[in-house]
């Protein structure tokens, strides 16, 4: 069963393909949607199902929070995502639940709903919803398939909401509660049986460019250069809502099969433009265990299940946390274009790719597909740091990233990558020089700290002021050297 209908939009600059996606037991089939048209928008607006609430409209609050999932491999892949920065258009394809469409037809509510009540999970209630989403996620991905949800769980799947009445207790104990609760699985046949018989077209001309493949997403980029090119867009949303700019046309990058993967090569992973956020930092904790906690802290779930690696590099936000982590273990990415006919390709490390605020060597009709990071060697040494008001989900004051090799006390090899101090994320070549060949001791270091304060001459904003984050560079650098010399996990309260 399928239901047609028409957004009630009428300026779009050219006709766009029908939006279709599984929505209560039927597909969705819905005209005239606009490239830049929000999904949070699309449910509350066209189609009046307003259980999905708008806080923030930027991805920080989680009361959007909605569940989509994809067929892969004849089972559904479920992920909780902010629909107020995410396209509409991006669901093309994909199934869908809100917190309307979790309880049975007669009314029984479903588990984590149940918890929620049982446990006094809300008081004003407008968050809850939101928090229900990403439960449900959590849900189908762990008690559903007779896993058990633990506390360190429990919380990464609820960080990326905020509650600002009930406090966190009793939403974490509602989850954690799941595991005795009966279980209640989604039929997922007839979804998967949906979405794999939409999965045979794509879109490739309109408005909304969603190519399943790479030689196509390369002559869409060269015959629409000027078109947006998103991922995740967990950062492009916000120029939707936040700054209220117009897209006239995307070309989507999440269904480009070959930039979905995580290639392991002997000497290097290549993560593809497409690989989220989570998966790309498990890849790299793989082979680092280092960079999970740092992982962690680089935002909350659901922007993470939507945002790439890829893309928050291409972004080139002078504060994005993923930047100096990857200049100091020496990354490079890959550029991608048609041309004359054919497929062209070059090799850029990273610190070298950004050449201003926001700006990089990409080209106009490139793509950014893939970043390639060096395997670690024997005696790396790396530290990952990131400081911000808030744990989870926040913007760095600062982030730091120190790579080091140390042999017979002294120091034959660093990179330290550096964000939020700076136009762009930058690599301390300076401090670097500092510790190359010397010692690796107190009097090492204070050269080192003293390269770095007059190498980064940081701006004062909301966040923090340029002295304070001068001042915490020092102290970071202070950090990687006790860690780096055994003395554990330190806190930053402990160096003042």
């Amino acid at each position: 069963m399928s239901k047609t209908l028409v957004s009630p939009l009428k300026s779009v600059p050219q006709q766009t393909s029908p939006l279709r996606f599984w929505h209560r037991g039927e597909m969705m089939n819905l005209g005239n949607v606009p490239p830049d048209r929000t999904l949070l928008d699309l449910l509350r607006e066209d189609l009046r199902l307003t259980a999905t609430k708008e806080g923030c409209a930027a991805g920080d609050c989680g009361a959007c929070t909605v569940v989509v999932a994809e067929a892969v491999n004849g089972r559904l892949q479920y992920r909780a995502v902010n629909s107020c920065i995410k396209p509409a258009q991006s669901i093309d394809g994909l199934a869908l639940w809100t917190a309307a469409d979790l309880a049975r037809p007669d009314g029984t509510l479903h588990p984590v709903q149940q918890a929620m009540v049982a446990c006094h999970g809300s008081q004003c209630g407008f968050c809850t919803p939101g928090f229900v989403m990403s439960l449900f996620a959590l849900y189908q991905r762990t008690v559903a398939k007779g896993q058990t949800v633990d506390s360190h769980t429990a919380h990464e799947a609820l960080s990326g909401n905020l509650c600002r009445c009930t406090g966190y207790r009793p939403i974490v104990q509602a989850a954690c509660s799941l595991n005795a609760e009966p279980s209640q699985t989604v039929d997922e046949r007839p979804i998967v049986a949906a979405l794999q018989k939409m999965a045979t077209t794509e879109m490739t001309d309109g408005n909304y460019l969603r190519p399943s493949n790479l030689s196509a997403l390369l002559q869409a980029r060269a015959q629409h250069p000027q078109a947006q090119l998103i991922a995740g867009a967990t950062d492009a949303g916000l120029w939707i809502t936040q700054g209220l700019r117009r897209m006239p046309q995307i070309i989507d990058l999440t269904r480009v099969a070959e930039l979905r993967r995580v290639e392991h090569y002997p000497q290097h992973i290549a993560i593809g433009a497409a690989v989220n956020l989570q998966d790309a930092f498990e890849a790299l904790a793989a082979d680092r265990p280092v960079i999970a906690p740092f992982g962690e802290r680089f935002a909350g779930w659901p922007v993470r299940q939507s945002g790439t690696l890829g893309g928050n590099v291409a972004n080139g936000s002078p504060i994005g946390d993923s930047m100096p982590l990857l200049i100091a273990l020496g990354a490079q990415v890959v550029l991608m274009a048609h041309r004359k006919g054919r497929t062209v390709h070059r090799h850029v490390p990273l610190d070298q790719f950004y050449t201003g605020y926001r700006q990089s060597l990409l080209a106009a009709d490139e793509v950014l597909a893939w970043v390639v990071v060096p395997r670690p060697e024997p005696g790396e040494w790396l530290g990952a740091y990131k400081v911000s008001k808030r744990q989870e989900d926040d913007i760095s004051a600062v982030c730091l990233a120190v790579q080091l090799h140390v042999q017979d006390d002294h120091i034959t090899a660093a990179r330290i990558g550096a964000g939020g101090v700076a136009a762009t994320p930058a690599r301390a070549v300076k401090t670097e020089a500092a510790l190359i060949g010397q010692p690796w001791n107190e009097a090492t270091l204070h050269a080192a700290q003293t390269a770095m304060a007059d190498e980064f001459s940081p701006l004062s904003d909301l966040r923090a002021s340029a002295d304070y984050r001068r001042t915490l560079l020092g102290q970071l650098l202070r950090r990687a050297w006790l860690e780096s010399n055994g003395q554990g996990t330190v806190r930053l309260e402990d160096l003042a």
